[in-house]
């Protein structure tokens, strides 16, 4: 079920339908160098995956990167009792009922060593003081040069059924890395996703791991530049 990136970078993957349409979603696994295990929007727990990653290190963060992907956490959790629930703010109070052990918050932070992650602010639909449509922290693999994202952008091609693709060329995201027609248009807070892309671009990465698409190994970063064009030509 794992499938090796690169050094220490791993991926799983599962079926997923969202308003009916198959996107598939996709867990991103890091080794640190302790041996620890960082996992990133978990899937669905299965023995065949717990052995595995058994075999990788052991799984020490559970991450649910945003107010989306948790529906799996909590297995996860369950699974491996001593390892830390580490979660977006903003899910503590769309599900209380999780035991989230630590909050993201701030800007940046530097969780562990050799990934950097990023609180990508913007995404708002009633201006800078409304609700959050992503409330999602980024992540950036510094050894691989790869940056890890969950829902902030997309890229469908043609190994997905041809409604996903039609759905996509007209919604976004397809044979391009970029965010969703809703994320362009809904958001009234373009200044502050400008600040946001700014300081990914900030990052060496190559390689975009995301949750839903398929992986870019390669150009990534002036592919994601291009998906987010729109928001870093806005001005005040």
């Amino acid at each position: 079920m794992l499938r090796a990136i690169d050094r220490d970078l791993w991926v799983a993957e599962q079926p997923l339908r969202y308003f009916g349409l198959s996107i598939g979603t996709r867990m991103t696994v890091i080794r640190l160098a302790s041996n620890e295990l960082v996992v990133i929007s978990p899937i669905q727990v299965s023995d065949e995956l717990v052995g595995e990653l058994n075999e990788l290190g052991t799984v020490t963060h559970i991450v649910a990167p945003n107010l989306y992907h948790y529906l799996f956490a909590a297995e996860f959790k369950a699974a491996y009792p001593a390892a830390t629930f580490w979660a977006t703010a903003g899910l503590r109070a769309k599900r209380p009922e999780l035991l989230i052990d630590r909050v993201m918050e701030g800007g940046s932070n530097r969780l562990w060593d050799g990934v950097e992650c990023l609180f990508f602010d913007g995404f708002k639909t009633l201006g800078p003081s409304g609700p959050d449509l992503l409330d999602e922290w980024v992540f950036f693999h510094v050894a691989s040069r790869t940056l890890i994202l969950t829902d902030t952008a997309f890229c469908f091609d043609r190994s997905f059924p041809w409604v996903t693709q039609l759905v996509t060329r007209i919604g976004g995201g397809y044979k391009s890395l970029s965010p969703s027609l809703l994320e362009r248009i809904a958001t009234r807070d373009k200044e502050t996703v400008k600040t946001s892309v700014e300081q990914v671009l900030r990052w060496d990465f190559d390689r975009v791991i995301m949750a839903h698409g398929s992986i870019v190994e390669q150009g990534g970063k002036p592919q994601f530049q291009r998906g987010y064009e729109q928001f870093l030509r806005c001005s005040l």
